[in-house]
């Protein structure tokens, strides 16, 4: 039977395409020592799945590069190879395996890494990005937009609001570029964002305003740890802004319709 072209697998190629100018700026800039830490993020990543694809018969993702590229990027510097071994492990299983892999998991399995390393290890530094690597995000969100696979409304949503949080000084520089790197990687997953439109729009907003609420009430945090919890809050808030705007539709197709 023949399956069609767009599929999980499809999906997950072209976000990786979309992430490609992100990744090759980061590793130009990071030179060494960003290739060892993404090669340490994909091996655990690989093996989480070959555990799961053989005690489950579930087939591994190419989503698990994405997770790699993400966990690699964002993860607090310096934790070893123990601790970023561990938090991979957490995030991996708990955020995405145990549900049956990606495409069924409810947060971003990166976004639950970061946040155990975040909380679990808090005296590591976080990482600040060059402006190659912030404005690399800008294409990248473009080719997600063209292949379909990274949703325009969040995206549009949370520019428009961290826009005008920008013009009004809220966000510094740093946190901009952060959020812009974040907002690709983790908010804008086609999997765990909003699924309604009217919900894409307000997970990209409220993306936005927290973390222009973290910029200016959060003293001593870091532009990536202020991006990586506002990101998670978002995702979590997502099946609520669904049932949101679905029983907004609801009510206004009673209203002009009757409850027929």
């Amino acid at each position: 039977m023949i399956r069609g072209l767009w599929n999980r697998e499809t999906v997950a190629l072209m976000l990786l395409a979309a992430y490609l100018p992100l990744a090759l700026f980061w590793l130009w800039l990071g030179g060494s020592e960003a290739l060892g830490r993404l090669g340490l993020s994909v091996l655990v990543v690989a093996i989480w799945h070959l555990v799961f694809m053989l005690v489950r018969a579930q087939p591994p993702s190419l989503a698990a590069l994405t997770t790699a590229l993400a966990v690699a990027m964002l993860a607090p510097e310096d934790l070893g190879v123990l601790r970023m071994v561990l938090g991979i492990t957490f995030g991996v299983v708990m955020g995405e395996l145990v549900f049956g892999g990606w495409g069924r998991n409810v947060v971003n399995p990166a976004t639950v890494t970061l946040s155990f390393l975040g909380f679990g290890f808090p005296a590591f530094a976080w990482p600040a990005f060059d402006d190659p690597t912030a404005w690399a995000a800008i294409p990248a969100a473009l080719i997600g937009v063209a292949t379909g696979t990274m949703p325009a409304p969040v995206l549009a949503g949370a520019v428009l609001v961290g826009a005008a949080a920008a013009a009004g000084g809220i966000l510094p520089e740093p946190v901009l570029f952060a959020a812009g790197i974040a907002l690709v990687l983790l908010v804008a997953d086609p999997v765990t964002c909003a699924a309604t439109t009217l919900g894409r729009w307000i997970n990209g907003a409220l993306y936005a305003a927290l973390v222009a609420l973290f910029a200016t009430g959060w003293a001593g945090a870091a532009p990536v740890q202020i991006a990586v919890a506002a990101a998670l809050l978002t995702s979590l808030a997502a099946p609520l802004l669904d049932e949101a705007a679905l029983a907004l539709w609801i009510a206004n197709r009673r209203r002009r319709h009757g409850r027929t």
